[in-house]
């Protein structure tokens, strides 16, 4: 085995790795189907909108005329089978590119309804869920309401029609992913099903997803099967690794125009911002996308079927299809949790020698430890993993740039669970 000519790892353990990678085979070969096709797809955007060299050139102040920004945001209206987006450096998380979303396109006295129950920690403030956070929707007079899932994680179609029907709501609002949660992240066939109930009941709500972590993770987006509009994070799946910060939006030209409005003012909107010298790495990141995206899906593979073999509970399976980079293992204790996360932080490129410990980090209701050596603070296109420190004590992890580096990083994770007697070999 390459590993131990670098790193301790022990035999038995190496035992579960090739039986790891030959039960991975099948999953394999489709995802590098998916990802021949998404690279395709991108390439032929970048053909149609002719990018050139020229567009890599930095603007200034107010960013008029900048050609190269404009050109890139018709690239990913493509991409994302919309008919405009936003694609900017300026945007600060995928928490921030969805705020101003949602600020955009809802005013007081609107209501939105989550039709895929409660959404992750970090956008509970700007909803406003638990409290009327200063600055939030509610806090703005937007009215919230949302509908669980059904007892297996799955939304609850005849519940969400329901709802729909009585309230016609202006926004019905769907999470993709997970978030810190054991439910199946939506795949594109879940959304298209979800759409259509919307359309049947209440057709003039405006559908919008929350896209982060499931860009390039199948044929189609969220768009394609009739979304109004979508929003991720360019530290994640479309930022392919290279695109240091920012976030787009992409949908409808009128909605995406609204949220421009509110990204700079209105009137304005898309008009403006400087771009910085930020497009080099924003068209570059997005042209890596697909293949990093397809050697992210073959790390949560290898990962959920080493897991499976090691006996722990994984979600999605190792023979799962998949709508998201995400693979949460459920390690049963607060030891386990940590030693996974710290034998993957011993495994990083960066801070490998850095040991993590559980933290109070800002919008999460309970202690978190964290596994992120990237070389983008923050970027969970590189293989990083976290989880509160709460049953059933599990990892979320996503990312890895390159799958040969993200395996080993896998492996000493479990490596560190066994040496902390976490794991019975």
């Amino acid at each position: 085995m390459n590993i131990t000519n670098f790193f301790n790892v022990d035999n038995k353990l190496l035992d579960f790795d090739k039986r790891a990678l030959e039960k991975s085979k099948p999953q394999f070969e489709e995802i590098e189907d998916i990802t021949e096709y998404n690279q395709l797809k991108v390439l032929k955007a970048f053909i149609n909108n002719g990018v050139s060299e020229s567009y890599f050139t930095a603007s200034t102040g107010y960013g008029y005329d900048d050609r190269g920004r404009e050109i890139l945001e018709r690239v990913m209206a493509e991409c994302m089978g919309a008919e405009d987006a936003i694609m900017r450096h300026n945007f600060v998380s995928g928490t921030h590119t969805l705020t101003v979303a949602l600020f955009g396109m809802l005013r007081p006295d609107d209501t939105v309804i989550s039709i895929t129950g409660r959404p992750y920690d970090t956008i509970t403030g700007v909803f406003g869920i638990d409290s009327v956070t200063d600055g939030s929707l509610r806090d703005f007079g937007v009215n919230y309401g949302e509908v669980e899932l059904k007892a297996d994680g799955t939304p609850d179609i005849e519940e969400i029609k329901k709802r729909l029907a009585k309230e016609k709501p202006k926004m019905a609002y769907i999470q993709r992913s997970r978030g810190y949660s054991l439910r199946p992240s939506l795949r594109i066939e879940d959304i298209k099903a979800l759409v259509e109930a919307v359309r049947e009941v209440s057709p003039d709500s405006i559908v919008m997803v929350d896209n982060c972590y499931g860009e390039f993770t199948e044929k189609a987006e969220p768009c394609d099967v009739g979304a109004d509009i979508v929003a991720g994070s360019l530290i994640k799946n479309p930022g392919g690794g290279i695109a240091s910060t920012g976030g787009y939006i992409a949908g409808k030209k009128e909605l995406v125009e609204q949220c421009a409005n509110r990204l700079t003012c209105p009137g304005v909107g898309k008009e403006v911002g400087a771009t910085l010298g930020h497009s080099r790495e924003l068209y570059m990141g997005l042209f890596s996308a697909p293949h990093v995206v397809g050697e992210a899906l073959k790390t949560a593979v290898y990962t959920a079927a080493l897991f499976e073999l090691l006996g722990f509970d994984v979600t999605p399976r190792s023979d799962e299809k998949r709508g998201d980079i995400v693979q949460c293992v459920t390690l049963g204790t607060a030891e386990g949790l940590v030693a996974f996360c710290q034998g993957m932080q011993s495994g990083a490129p960066v801070d490998s020698f850095v040991v993590p410990e559980p933290w109070d980090m800002p919008g999460y209701t309970d202690p978190v430890i964290m596994a992120a050596g990237a070389f983008t603070l923050g970027a969970s296109i590189e293989l990083s993993a976290d989880g509160p420190l709460r049953e059933p004590y599990a990892a979320w992890m996503q990312g890895g740039l390159n799958f040969h580096s993200a395996k080993a990083g896998v492996l000493l994770a479990a490596q560190k669970m066994y040496e902390k007697n976490a794991i019975k070999l």
